[in-house]
C-alpha cells in the first residue's frame, strides 16, 4: 500500500505579502524633527494668579502671558465666551469688560477723589 503525503494548504489569503524572508527595503524619507513646544504660562505657574484679588498679582499674570504663543487665541477666545473675570491673553477682565489696570479694594484716597 502506498501511502500519500498530504501536504497543507496555504492558509495565506491571496494579495497579501509572504512571511519568512527579506522585506523589501523601502527608500527613507527623511524625517522633521518635531517643533519645541514650550509649555504656557498658565499651564505652568499656579493657576490662581490669572485670578487674583491684587493688582499687583494681575500685573504679574500680564506680564507672563507676554510672550505667549497661543495669546491672540486666547484673548479672543474670551471676548467669545465673554469671560466676567481674570486674565486672558494678556488683558484684564472684570464684569466681562477689558480693563487696563484694577484698581485696589476699598476707598480711594482722599486726594485722587477731590481731584
Amino acid at each position: 500500500m502506498q501511502q500519500t503525503i498530504v501536504r497543507p494548504t496555504s492558509h495565506r489569503r491571496t494579495g497579501l505579502p509572504r512571511t519568512g524572508g527579506v522585506p523589501p527595503r523601502r527608500p527613507r524619507t527623511p524625517v522633521n524633527p518635531a517643533p519645541v513646544r514650550r509649555p504656557l504660562p498658565c499651564r505652568v505657574e499656579d493657576p490662581d494668579l490669572w485670578f487674583a484679588e491684587t493688582p499687583a498679582q494681575l500685573e504679574t499674570a500680564k506680564a507672563l502671558c507676554g510672550d505667549c504663543p497661543v495669546r491672540s487665541a486666547c484673548l479672543a477666545g474670551a471676548l467669545d465666551r465673554g469671560e466676567p473675570w481674570g486674565v486672558w491673553g494678556g488683558e484684564i477682565f472684570e464684569r466681562g469688560v477689558v480693563i487696563d489696570r484694577k484698581r485696589p479694594r476699598g476707598r480711594p484716597r482722599k486726594e485722587a477723589a477731590a481731584a
